[in-house]
Protein backbone atom coordinates (compact mmCIF):
# COMPACT_ATOMS: atom_id res chain seq x y z
CA UNK A 1 0.00 0.00 0.00
CA UNK A 2 0.94 3.32 -0.89
CA UNK A 3 0.15 6.97 0.21
CA UNK A 4 -1.02 9.22 -1.91
CA UNK A 5 -1.34 12.91 -2.61
CA UNK A 6 -5.09 12.86 -1.50
CA UNK A 7 -6.20 10.31 0.47
CA UNK A 8 -9.21 9.42 -2.11
CA UNK A 9 -6.43 8.61 -3.89
CA UNK A 10 -4.81 6.46 -1.56
CA UNK A 11 -8.46 4.31 -1.24
CA UNK A 12 -8.95 4.12 -4.58
CA UNK A 13 -5.61 2.62 -5.12
CA UNK A 14 -5.77 0.08 -3.04
CA UNK A 15 -9.61 -1.33 -3.89
CA UNK A 16 -8.78 -0.57 -7.78
CA UNK A 17 -8.44 -3.81 -9.28
CA UNK A 18 -10.33 -6.37 -11.18
CA UNK A 19 -13.66 -6.64 -8.29
CA UNK A 20 -11.48 -6.17 -5.43
CA UNK A 21 -14.42 -4.39 -4.17
CA UNK A 22 -17.11 -7.31 -4.89
CA UNK A 23 -14.65 -9.27 -3.26
CA UNK A 24 -14.90 -7.23 0.30
CA UNK A 25 -18.67 -6.92 0.16
CA UNK A 26 -18.75 -10.87 -0.60
CA UNK A 27 -16.38 -11.07 2.33
CA UNK A 28 -18.73 -9.24 4.49
CA UNK A 29 -21.37 -11.55 4.73
CA UNK A 30 -19.22 -13.91 6.14
CA UNK A 31 -16.04 -16.19 5.63
CA UNK A 32 -15.68 -17.67 2.27
CA UNK A 33 -13.62 -20.66 0.70
CA UNK A 34 -11.75 -19.97 -2.63
CA UNK A 35 -14.26 -21.90 -4.67
CA UNK A 36 -17.81 -20.45 -3.23
CA UNK A 37 -15.56 -16.98 -4.31
CA UNK A 38 -15.33 -18.29 -7.69
CA UNK A 39 -18.87 -19.26 -8.05
CA UNK A 40 -20.01 -16.61 -6.84
CA UNK A 41 -17.92 -14.24 -9.47
CA UNK A 42 -18.46 -16.28 -12.57
CA UNK A 43 -17.01 -13.80 -14.80
CA UNK A 44 -13.34 -13.42 -12.96
CA UNK A 45 -10.56 -16.15 -14.09
CA UNK A 46 -9.25 -17.78 -11.28
CA UNK A 47 -5.96 -16.45 -12.08
CA UNK A 48 -7.14 -12.45 -11.77
CA UNK A 49 -9.39 -14.14 -8.30
CA UNK A 50 -6.10 -15.94 -6.83
CA UNK A 51 -4.26 -12.15 -8.69
CA UNK A 52 -6.63 -10.26 -5.83
CA UNK A 53 -6.83 -11.87 -3.35
CA UNK A 54 -3.15 -11.92 -2.66
CA UNK A 55 -3.32 -7.85 -3.30
CA UNK A 56 -6.00 -7.65 -0.68
CA UNK A 57 -4.09 -9.63 2.06
CA UNK A 58 -0.81 -7.76 1.10
CA UNK A 59 -2.78 -4.63 1.50
CA UNK A 60 -4.05 -5.93 5.03
CA UNK A 61 -8.08 -6.13 3.79
CA UNK A 62 -8.60 -9.77 3.79
CA UNK A 63 -7.02 -12.88 6.08
CA UNK A 64 -6.16 -16.25 4.33
CA UNK A 65 -6.07 -19.18 6.85
CA UNK A 66 -4.96 -22.42 5.43
CA UNK A 67 -6.19 -25.51 7.32
CA UNK A 68 -3.77 -28.26 7.80
CA UNK A 69 -5.86 -31.05 6.08
CA UNK A 70 -5.48 -33.27 3.03
CA UNK A 71 -6.03 -31.43 0.69
CA UNK A 72 -5.26 -28.52 2.31
CA UNK A 73 -8.32 -25.79 2.99
CA UNK A 74 -8.29 -22.25 2.48
CA UNK A 75 -10.53 -19.31 4.09
CA UNK A 76 -10.58 -16.03 3.27
CA UNK A 77 -12.20 -13.21 5.75
CA UNK A 78 -12.17 -9.32 6.56
CA UNK A 79 -9.67 -8.20 8.90
CA UNK A 80 -11.27 -4.98 10.89
CA UNK A 81 -10.09 -2.60 8.43
CA UNK A 82 -12.17 -5.10 5.79
CA UNK A 83 -14.75 -4.45 7.62
CA UNK A 84 -14.64 -0.78 8.23
CA UNK A 85 -14.14 0.00 4.79
CA UNK A 86 -17.82 -1.83 4.19
CA UNK A 87 -19.59 1.59 4.11
CA UNK A 88 -18.01 3.19 2.08
CA UNK A 89 -18.12 0.61 -0.96
CA UNK A 90 -21.67 0.22 0.14
CA UNK A 91 -21.62 4.09 -0.74
CA UNK A 92 -19.76 3.28 -3.80
CA UNK A 93 -22.34 0.45 -5.18
CA UNK A 94 -25.36 2.74 -4.90
CA UNK A 95 -23.40 5.48 -6.44
CA UNK A 96 -22.84 3.06 -9.30
CA UNK A 97 -26.46 1.73 -9.44
CA UNK A 98 -27.65 5.80 -9.98
CA UNK A 99 -25.37 6.10 -12.87
CA UNK A 100 -26.70 2.33 -14.29
CA UNK A 101 -29.71 3.10 -13.68
CA UNK A 102 -29.76 6.56 -15.96
CA UNK A 103 -27.44 4.45 -18.20
CA UNK A 104 -30.80 2.20 -18.71
CA UNK A 105 -32.88 5.63 -18.90
CA UNK A 106 -31.17 7.04 -22.08
CA UNK A 107 -30.58 3.80 -23.57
Amino acid sequence: MKKSYCPIDTFINVIKGKRKGTIILHLFQGKKRYNELTKLMPDISERMLTKQLKELEEDGLINRTVFPEVPPRVQYSLTPLGHEIHPVLKGMYKGGMLFENRIEAEG
